[in-house]
């Protein structure tokens, strides 16, 4: 017979899950769970009292979830500032929306966030966007090597827009308008793992106003690798040291000269896109863009991996954040 107990299963060592479903249960049974984990992230020195003008000891409140101040009785409220605000739906049942968006590796839809949860499409819809709020890009500066490439997203065409055709020199049918992407990889270096940046650019951008995209993200005198693109002639007179890779003639590695990074992040990006969520607006692409960001920068995360990375991001906005 075998010696498992299939009453309280755990995580294969062989497995490549951080935390399984099994794990979020045991250590999230319910509201009450969700709200103490909360307060221990939001508050790691304790909760501060403002009447009483230091730290000092709250309880949790029976009928909502607030704590109280155990001398004055002021209230504090943790889910104020956060994406939790005025929502009615369960706190474990937003935990366990963000334990999906996670744990899986190219996103899901708030469709299946409907099905699993069990909410409206509208409260999912809400949850998915809020969730997603959480994972913008932040304004650190990349240096070392750093491969920079456009993304097409959008359109009929299949190979190119025209865009892109303008900005190589081509024209003629089978183009169509697409949304560019300008995309960054800084390279692993120093024993960090390679990051990657992406913005939503101007369909009619010149080649200044793409240049301008390079300059907020790359520091001065970074080594810039590019392909053939008319819309990089300008970085080695900006200070960039330039090397181009020729895909016009089908070469694509010239020893360290490439730009496969940022390309396998565009596969990883368009292969989610167009089997996850199928379609995107422009409206809300450069969401998307963050979340595939995050997700990829945040690959390597520890403890309880790309779960841990999510809750990391929950914060109480300051009231001049609102």
């Amino acid at each position: 017979m075998s010696k498992v107990n299939r009453n309280a299963p755990r995580r294969s060592s062989a497995s490549e899950s951080a935390f399984t479903i099994f794990e979020f249960d045991r250590e999230f049974p319910d509201d009450a769970a969700c709200l103490d984990y909360l307060v221990a992230t939001l508050y790691p020195e304790g909760i501060y009292c403002p009447k009483c003008v230091k730290v000092t000891k709250h309880h949790r409140e029976k009928a909502r979830p607030s704590y109280a101040c155990q001398y004055c009785g002021h209230h504090e409220h943790p889910l104020k500032g956060t994406i939790f605000e005025g929502s009615a739906t369960s706190l474990k049942l937003w935990f366990y929306g963000i334990y999906l968006m996670a744990s899986t590796r190219c996103g899901v839809s708030a469709k299946q966030l409907e099905r699993e949860l069990g909410v409206t499409y509208k409260t999912a819809w809400r949850m998915f966007n809020k969730i997603r709020s959480l994972l913008e890009q932040d304004d650190s500066m990349f240096e070392g090597e750093v491969e920079i490439d456009e993304a097409y997203v959008g359109g009929q065409a299949k190979w190119r827009s025209r865009a892109r055709s303008r900005a190589r020199g081509i024209t003629g049918p089978g183009t169509t308008d697409k949304t560019p992407v300008v995309g960054t990889a800084q390279r692993k270096r120093d024993g960090e793992t390679g990051k990657v940046a992406a913005k939503v650019a101007d369909t009619s951008m010149s080649a200044g106003e793409f240049s301008q995209h390079i300059e907020v993200k790359v520091l001065p005198g970074t080594s810039v690798y590019t392909d053939d693109a008319r819309s990089y002639r300008d970085m080695t007179r900006e200070g960039y040291p330039h090397k181009r890779i020729p895909h016009n003639q089908k070469v694509y590695v010239m020893g360290d000269v490439h730009t496969n990074t940022i390309d396998g992040f565009w596969a990883l990006l368009k292969g989610g896109i167009g089997g996850v969520f199928h379609s995107v607006s422009t409206e809300h692409l450069q969401a998307y863009l963050d979340e595939y960001v995050f997700r990829y920068n945040n690959r390597d995360a520890t403890g309880r991996g790309m779960f841990d990375a999510f809750l990391g991001r929950i914060e109480k906005r300051r009231p001049s954040d609102a």
